[in-house]
């Protein structure tokens, strides 16, 4: 619509990149905090509570008829802020859209099935889980592979290409989508533990891909040219604004949370984000808590098949830290300085080449 200003009434301020993303993120943090306290309202007396995994640690009691699902209300948000401010026949925007629709309806049903049946583990199978997370990702990357997108492979720190793959690069695409939004679900597990990474995250990838889009800034930075992506930032920027205002909600003593509709699209779209922006690498550092949840997942179920003994106390690393006794908020914001801290990282090597 802001963009049908810009060329059918001939206002200018619409055409910039920056003020369309500042209008979006302002319009989707706004109907976020319109939606969101109705949602809760329509989820309790629903009683669609996310029920409490049975090994959680004691203190997860408390959490007991928490509302959950709360990422079909910020993805709706994102969507419709999104279609107001893009330039709608932009490839890329149209791409992204498609990866947060496509895995928020995964979590959707695998949500939805818990509530239905109040067990943590009545939902969607891993097996089938993962099965629709690999034909949804290998649908938005093929697109990706069709359009003729850039197939190299680029590192932090260093300014060159390290080699083209060709067709190849689509299984490794398929890799960092699904790797990323199983990354993000693992890690929401307490208030806001996976909500401010993520803003963090969206904030650093919003910045590559309109540096990308923009053929001065990327010749100046060494950082490679892709035409039309700069549009995505957009939609990056309406993410952190529906994400900054569910935090309003979902912070220590959550009133909601954001369920599978919310982690695995937000965690896919983050995935979507770093390969437009040629940042697949660059994501363990941009995404770092989610790669350390990860990992200690990994290293507890690996260690155990092995050796049958565990390396923590419980995983995913965060319920490692309830074990030893630390508080709640106290993990939450710690995780948190770490995020900080990796994406300032993150960013400092667009400049270190």
């Amino acid at each position: 619509m802001f963009y049908w200003f810009y060329r059918h009434l001939d206002i200018n301020i619409f055409q910039y990149i920056s003020v369309r993303a500042g209008i979006g993120f302002f319009i989707s943090f706004f109907l976020t905090m319109y939606l969101m306290p109705k949602f809760i309202k329509w989820a309790k007396s629903k009683k669609a509570s996310q029920p409490i995994y049975e090994y959680a640690p004691d203190s997860h009691k408390s959490k007991v008829g928490t509302p959950t699902m709360g990422g079909v209300v910020f993805i709706f948000s994102t969507i419709i802020a999104t279609i107001l401010t893009v330039k709608l026949n932009n490839f890329y925007v149209v791409g992204g859209l498609l990866t947060l629709a496509l895995f928020s309806l995964i979590g959707i049903k695998d949500d939805y099935a818990k509530i239905s049946n109040n067990k943590n583990d009545a939902g969607l199978s891993a097996r089938m889980k993962l099965i629709l997370q690999i034909i949804s990702a290998i649908i938005i990357v093929l697109t990706l592979y069709f359009y003729g997108h850039t197939t190299e492979i680029y590192t932090p720190f260093y300014k060159l290409p390290l080699f083209d793959i060709g067709f190849y690069i689509t299984v490794f695409w398929v890799l960092v989508i699904i790797a990323a939004s199983n990354a993000v679900n693992l890690t929401d597990g307490l208030d806001g533990l996976a909500t401010v990474p993520s803003i963090m995250a969206f904030c650093t990838l919003s910045v590559i891909i309109y540096i990308t889009g923009h053929a001065i800034l990327a010749s100046y930075l060494l950082l490679p040219n892709i035409k039309l992506t700069g549009e995505l930032a957009i939609l990056g920027a309406c993410t952190i604004g529906s994400l900054i205002a569910f935090l309003w909600y979902n912070s220590h003593p959550a009133q909601i949370f954001m369920g599978d509709s919310g982690s695995l699209p937000i965690g896919a779209f983050m995935g979507y984000m770093a390969i437009v922006g040629k940042s697949e690498i660059l994501l363990l550092l941009v995404g770092f808590i989610f790669v350390l949840e990860t990992i200690s997942v990994i290293l507890q179920v690996g260690s155990y098949k092995l050796r049958q003994k565990r390396v923590f106390l419980m995983a995913p690393i965060h319920h490692h830290f309830e074990q030893k006794g630390w508080k709640e908020n106290k993990i939450i914001v710690r995780f948190w300085i770490i995020s900080f801290m990796t994406n300032l990282v993150a960013l400092m090597s667009l400049k270190i080449r």
